[in-house]
């Protein structure tokens, strides 16, 4: 077990875990650690890019620091959504990325995750490495004359925003492309802010803004990816053709239709695979997504004769099978998508432009083309608990997860597993009827809370 690391870097509350202090130690060890696997007379160089946070700029300066101070050039992007950094990382021949980004959390709270050299995440062998080199804290700085060097470089961001409107444009052949077009956009106050509004304008869409105007502790704030119906008013009241909505960092996009209605990454994969089913181009014929993803998604694309192919929850997990069998597109509910043709990690700015390239080529209203399979109901319940991990052998959970499997049979399924973030486990139930969908959550939550509850 890592001490440090999760699933999506190391993640706390500003000024608790993530502290200037340990934000200066962790950067002297992976200064430390680049410098281990660099070649001889090779200076590593570092990208870091942030969200909108308050405790963001204080975290990457002691960072820059740490890192400075062991040998290793640090260049600034600013404000980033995470997959721009992760394209830069790759396309600038960094060594590595960092993000400092909490993602869709509440603003107390940051993160530090690491992007290799080739734009995925850092290799787990490497933050283990990491946190071995933090306990050990005994590596010297550098001499002077080999101190590294900092600078800011505000022309990363604008290397990002090109390669969006390039991609836009070589999708649908044109420099305009959505001119004619209005949508919505919630920015969560968060990285997406500058970024999506003016990607929409340079191609022609009228966009109505909102919650675009982060103050370092409103990012996700009653907006963005997890209030939906923030977004839902939006396109309501100003009567858009389309609503879309980023977490934090912008590495995921949901959306609504003209109705208001939510359009999740289940519908936006499976549209996407189904479109490029029918042009001859989903090759292997095959979706990644985790065990979350919806029952009706699955059965709608096998139809089609393409394979759903399920993963734990996680985008690392999903990159991971989508790398193993060359797949095009893998991703969660949750509106976190890779296009593997565009990018190394989800991009929820790139998964706008897809969607609004499908949109465009269908030529009909959104809502007519972005629910593409019914859902079954789905409904998920998060009980905190002692010890998260503890379900798995427990047998009093083992055997009425086997009775609720069996009432289930066909007509649906089961999923409990850890919570990457917290200490609790999390029950969700899919069925036919939610009447079955309540029942059989309602048995399986009983016995996990009378067992585990904290």
């Amino acid at each position: 077990m890592r001490r440090y690391f999760g699933t999506d870097g190391v993640r706390g509350v500003a000024n608790e875990l993530l502290t200037p202090d340990f934000a200066l130690a962790l950067g002297r060890a992976i200064a430390h650690q680049l410098l281990r696997h660099s070649e001889p007379n090779h200076t590593p160089s570092v990208l870091i890019g942030r969200d909108t946070r308050r405790s963001g700029a204080m975290l990457e300066c002691a960072l820059v620091s740490g890192l400075c101070a062991v040998g290793v050039n640090v260049t600034s992007a600013g404000v980033l959504p995470t997959p721009g950094v992760a394209y830069l990382t790759r396309e600038g021949h960094y060594d590595l990325g960092i993000v400092l980004s909490a993602s869709h959390n509440p603003a107390q709270d940051n993160g530090i995750k690491l992007i290799g050299g080739d734009g995925y995440k850092f290799p787990d062998e490497y933050e283990a490495e990491i946190e071995q080199l933090l306990e050990q804290n005994s590596f010297p700085n550098a001499e002077p004359h080999r101190i590294g060097f900092w600078h800011y470089d505000e022309r990363e961001s604008e290397h990002y925003l090109h390669y969006l409107l390039h991609t836009m444009r070589e999708l649908t052949g044109e420099r305009e492309p959505l001119r004619g077009l209005h949508i919505a956009v919630d920015g969560a106050n968060g990285a997406s802010s500058q970024f999506a509004p003016v990607m929409l304008h340079e191609l022609g869409a009228r966009v109505s803004l909102f919650y675009a105007e982060p103050d370092g502790d409103n990012i996700n704030a009653e907006c963005g990816s997890t209030h939906l119906e923030s977004l839902q008013e939006a396109v309501r009241e100003t009567g858009a053709q389309l609503g879309v909505a980023y977490d934090g960092d912008a590495d995921r996009a949901l959306f609504c239709d003209e109705k208001g209605q939510i359009v999740d990454g289940d519908a936006v994969m499976t549209l996407w695979a189904l479109t490029r089913k029918v042009q001859g181009t989903l090759n292997p014929p095959m979706v990644v997504a985790t065990e979350m993803s919806n029952l009706g998604m699955e059965r709608r694309l096998q139809t089609e004769g393409i394979q759903l192919l399920r993963t734990r929850v996680g985008d690392r997990y999903v990159v991971e099978a989508m790398r193993q069998h060359n797949a095009l597109i893998g991703g969660e509910q949750s509106g976190h998508i890779i296009f593997s043709e565009r990018a190394t990690t989800g991009d929820g700015l790139i998964t706008t432009l897809e969607v609004l390239a499908l949109l465009r080529q269908a030529q009909r209203p959104f809502s007519e083309i972005a629910h593409p399979f019914t859902p079954y109901p789905q409904k998920l319940e998060t009980i905190p608990v002692r010890d998260k991990h503890a379900w798995q052998t427990n047998e009093a959970i083992i055997a009425e997860k086997a009775r609720v499997e069996a009432k289930l049979g066909e007509r649906g399924r089961l999923n409990i597993r850890a919570s990457g973030t917290e200490s609790a486990v999390r029950v969700m139930v899919e069925a036919e009827t939610p009447e079955l969908v309540a029942e059989c959550l309602r048995q399986m939550v009983q016995v996990v809370r009378a067992e585990l509850g904290g």
